[in-house]
């Protein structure tokens, strides 16, 4: 019997278990070993950490767990259910696990576009974040991918970064004459020509080519093509949701599920370290705020 079932071992759940194991509350922390920012070099906009590689992040978050009563543990959750006041969850092999709350954050996957030649360039300069890694790319030719109408306010914003952005709807051409305006007041390009391969040295972009045989020279591509839930879990507790995926939360990270909390960018649409590592921390307080009312006497 735990306290707390924790299930996502990110910034979000990696704060969460700390600062519970400093309530001295029972907590068992689920990792997969896949996170959303697996791909990136550096992990950047985080205090005192500005510019460390994701996975040494993660380390020394663990490592900091290593004083407290948290069973860290690299497995799956794959079935989560409540019955009255308690949780049963269970893992990939078919153990199960009973506790009072559970917290998750299991984040979101991004829809990587699908561009031949795009692999190699993934989280070194193809990046879904601009507050993450606009800096690296300032000054620098910057694409805005998206298809359709998607990636207009992307292009926009890119605009803090960079007096060289294009935006690229790879072979749509939804874009209206106001959106058109729009971008040619703020001098954003616009590209809708099919994408026929992306090219480059080192893990560096330098090249789209297209399908009309024209070639741009962009050093960076940030995109917006949508990202889904990591996890289904959410969903087999019925939480309520919001227009954009994200699970909906109330104040504390609670959910509609009693004694449910979600915390990170399963549940937020400013989808920063930072962010959900201060998501994680504010659940736990209210965690054990809950716990609390309910052992007293």
């Amino acid at each position: 019997m735990y306290d707390v079932l924790i299930v996502g071992g990110g910034p979000a759940g990696l704060s969460a278990a700390m600062l519970l194991g400093r309530c001295m509350r029972k907590v068992a922390l689920f990792d997969t070993g896949v996170y959303r920012n697996s791909f990136s070099d550096a992990m950047n906009g985080f205090i005192t950490r500005d510019g460390t590689p994701p996975q040494e992040f993660l380390r020394l978050g663990r490592k900091d767990l290593e004083k407290y009563e948290v069973a860290f543990k690299q497995k799956r959750i794959v079935k989560i259910s409540k019955e009255g006041d308690m949780f049963e969850a269970t893992d990939e092999e078919d153990q199960v696990y009973l506790s009072r709350k559970v917290l998750l954050a299991t984040g979101l996957c991004d829809r990587w576009p699908k561009l031949p030649g795009a692999e190699p360039f993934y989280g070194s300069s193809i990046h879904h974040c601009p507050y993450c890694d606009g800096y690296e790319s300032k000054n620098k030719p910057l694409a805005a991918y998206g298809k359709n109408r998607d990636a207009i306010g992307l292009s926009l914003s890119l605009k803090t970064w960079s007096s060289d952005v294009m935006l690229f709807t790879d072979g749509t051409n939804k874009l209206t004459r106001e959106d058109r305006e729009l971008l040619a007041r703020n001098d954003v390009k616009i590209n809708t020509a099919g994408i026929e391969r992306l090219e480059g040295e080192g893990g560096h972009l330098q090249r789209i080519v297209l399908r009309n045989g024209e070639v741009e020279n962009r050093e960076a591509m940030f995109f917006s093509t949508g990202s889904d839930q990591h996890s289904d879990l959410a969903q087999q507790l019925h939480c309520d949701f919001t227009s954009k995926g994200v699970v909906k939360t109330y104040k504390h990270q609670m959910t509609n599920v009693p004694g449910l909390y979600v915390a990170g960018d399963a549940a937020r649409d400013m989808q920063l370290v930072i962010v959900a590592a201060a998501e994680g921390t504010k659940a736990a307080v209210a965690i054990n705020m809950e716990l609390q009312k309910e052992f007293r006497k």
